[in-house]
């Protein structure tokens, strides 16, 4: 009986196929970081690929972690497989944490740019996209960075971290971004990455060695569009305002003024968006319900916070504050770039399917007119470990 079972089994064998899509690690230049630029004509595809070596903690002579490949082409196909004439090993993007498309590039539309990454079965969508504000791709990633070796790295944890504790950074990764591209109800958003200081000196091993880095990589504001392309960028308030709207927000901190005097920073601990589209006499209308719950991170001003009737005007203090905040990023958009960011459309669709249907294909005018109402809720309000602030008592 077992020689019958040894048979099958060497039988079987026969039907198994190898690795035939092996990648050996020494013949790959792992990429974490691409941009992509417009050249008149060509793309320009910048590839930021790990230096083996240096990251190894045994090998590393302290040069640089990384290294840039670039090559242009008719598209960005072309452009990626004509790095090859310089650099040593294939480029693979199969770990890839960041993707860089320049202004320019984005003002003419990213549709294009995109459909390789959407198609290449060796890349993972889970990376970040995002927009080099007055500024190329290339420099972007020419930028060494601090504390992470690998800039793309960094772009990725700052751009997460930033996500999750400050509202007006929306990280977008590559599924997001084409369902928002592709969606009839919603148009998509970006943030947008400059560099600050002097980016001549932004790739040198200078900029790494001092207290106070010459160049340094941050996250700026929200980049709006229109189908796929760049239409313009709300400002940080705005940003923050776009948050609240689409429930985007884990934590942050909002400074509001006190009932006198001075200002008082309200720690987000919980925020709930709702939307709910509807259609009254013909026209489409939208409720926004936010539910907050914060604490009172710090107060400069004299108030009694022990006092029940303080922490209730601090409450609608914050309330009134951001439903102007909302309504004004609203009627901002609306006039100013006709593009329903926000997905009200999907909120209409959704209670509305056949009503949508009738009006979808001019959304962008009853969009710009659309009404839409703002109930804020701060449901509670901690004070911290402190009853009331010392400068109660010096003030006072």
């Amino acid at each position: 009986m077992m020689k019958k079972y040894i048979l099958v089994l060497l039988v079987l064998t026969l039907f198994l196929s190898g690795c035939w899509d092996r990648r050996e690690l020494n013949e790959l230049g792992i990429t974490m970081g691409l941009g992509i630029d417009k050249l008149k004509n060509e793309y320009l595809v910048s590839a930021q690929v790990i230096v083996p070596s240096e990251v190894s903690m045994n090998a590393s002579t302290g040069r640089s972690a990384v290294t840039l490949y670039q090559a242009s082409g008719e598209t960005v196909y072309e452009a990626f497989r004509k790095m090859t004439k310089n650099a040593p090993r294939r480029i693979y993007p199969g770990h890839l944490r960041i993707l860089v498309i320049s202004e320019d590039l984005a003002k003419e539309g990213i549709a294009e740019s995109l459909d390789l990454l959407a198609r290449d079965w060796e890349l993972r969508s889970d990376f970040y996209v995002v927009i080099a504000k007055d500024l190329t791709a290339s420099e972007v990633l020419n930028v060494t960075t601090p504390i992470e070796s690998i800039p793309a790295n960094k772009m990725f944890n700052a751009l997460k971290t930033s996500e999750r504790s400050w509202a007006g950074t929306e990280g977008v990764i590559l599924d997001d971004l084409l369902t928002d591209l592709t969606s009839d109800g919603k148009e998509a958003v970006l943030t947008g990455v400059k560099i600050i200081g002097n980016k001549e000196l932004g790739s040198s091993k200078q900029n790494v060695e001092s207290i106070t880095s010459a160049a340094q990589i941050q996250y700026d504001h929200l980049a709006v569009f229109k189908e796929d392309q760049l239409i313009g960028w709300l400002t940080e308030e705005e940003s923050r305002g776009y948050s609240d709207i689409t429930d985007a927000v884990k934590k942050t901190v909002t400074a509001i003024p006190c009932p006198k005097e001075g200002q008082i920073a309200i720690e987000i601990l919980g925020f709930n968006t709702s939307m709910k589209g509807s259609i009254n006499k013909g026209e489409p209308e939208v409720d926004i319900h936010i539910e907050v719950k914060g604490n009172v991170g710090e107060v400069q001003c004299s108030i009694d916070l022990t006092k029940p009737e303080t922490i209730k005007e601090i409450q609608k203090i914050y309330e009134k504050e951001m439903k102007e905040l909302i309504e004004q990023t609203i009627h901002s958009v609306q006039n100013e770039y006709q593009s329903d960011i926000f997905g009200f459309g999907e909120a209409i669709h959704r209670s509305n399917p056949k009503e949508w249907k009738k009006m979808k294909e001019h959304w962008d005018e009853k969009f710009t007119n659309l009404t839409v109402h703002v109930q804020v809720d701060m449901k509670s309000l901690r004070i911290g470990t402190l009853n009331n602030s010392f400068l109660r008592k010096i003030k006072d």
